[in-house]
């Protein structure tokens, strides 16, 4: 299988609410890898995927792809994303949630340990003819993740380019679409944030940390900084400036516009030092 497929997807996917196994989310990465982006794409185009493919993709055992694969194929028919739609003055008057399906068929061919599947009429504009407002990775990228949520998360990740994202703790739960799982900041540590960020520091180009922000005594936001690794196999965290440390030459040079003096000390003292 070609190790340089590229995922490309809108933002408002990326941001979207659903939740997929690490299976579910390999075959539809997959398909989505083969998706034509030079020109529209119907909603008739099948895409095929292979457990033999992803066990080569994933460095999989063949018998656990291809059950994996038979696993998945049963349940995405069923699987929803929930989008949040925003107006647009045309043809969208209100900001507004819509449900669809992330595909209309998928058929698994038993003999050949394949699966054949159609994206949802709904879903194509999110994955092809992007011209603005886009993410792009490649699918080697999360292949050998073994946890759904350090998917969901890389992703996130690298939709800024910044090396630095701030996130409400209570979106990234709605985006995962945990609801009543995990109530305490203790329990989602220990579940979902500790194993995706030791996932994508072990299988993608990228190391990263978090620290966490309070309102109040709540945990509200949590704070990511990651870089690109500097050679394969790197463990070391991107490290930080410490406090007050950054000049005013560079802070006058990196600032955003309208951006203030003191917003941009204290984003650019947050950097890691190889980003800012």
């Amino acid at each position: 299988m070609d190790t340089d497929l590229q995922i490309v997807k809108s933002n408002q996917i990326i941001e979207a609410s659903y939740r997929l196994s690490v299976a579910e989310q390999r075959v539809i990465l997959s398909a989505i890898s083969q998706v034509r982006r030079d020109k529209p794409v119907t909603d008739e185009v099948l895409y095929s995927v292979t457990a033999a493919d992803l066990a080569e993709l994933c460095g999989t055992d063949p018998k656990t792809a291809y059950r994996d694969l038979q696993n998945a194929a049963e349940r995405l028919q069923t699987r929803r994303v929930s989008l949040i739609l925003e107006p647009d003055g045309v043809t969208i008057r209100s900001k507004r949630r819509r449900v669809t399906c992330w595909v209309q068929t998928v058929d698994y061919i038993d003999q050949e340990g394949r699966v054949e599947m159609r994206f949802g009429k709904d879903i194509l504009p999110y994955l092809t003819g992007l011209q603005r407002e886009f993410t792009r990775y490649a699918l080697s990228d999360v292949a050998k993740m073994t946890s759904a949520y350090g998917i969901r998360l890389y992703e996130l990740l690298v939709q800024w380019k910044g090396g630095h994202r701030e996130v409400a703790l209570d979106d990234l739960r709605r985006w995962l679409q945990l609801e009543d799982r995990y109530p305490s900041i203790k329990d989602f540590k220990r579940w979902v944030l500790d194993p995706a960020i030791e996932q994508i520091n072990e299988h993608s180009p990228l190391m990263v940390s978090w620290n966490q922000r309070k309102t109040g005594r709540k945990v509200t936001h949590l704070v990511f900084d990651y870089a690109p690794k500097k050679t394969k196999g790197t463990s070391k965290a991107p490290p930080k400036r410490k406090a007050g440390k950054i000049s005013d030459a560079e802070i006058a040079k990196k600032a955003r516009p309208g951006e203030t003096w003191e917003a941009a000390r204290a984003r650019l003292n947050q950097m890691p030092l190889d980003l800012a």
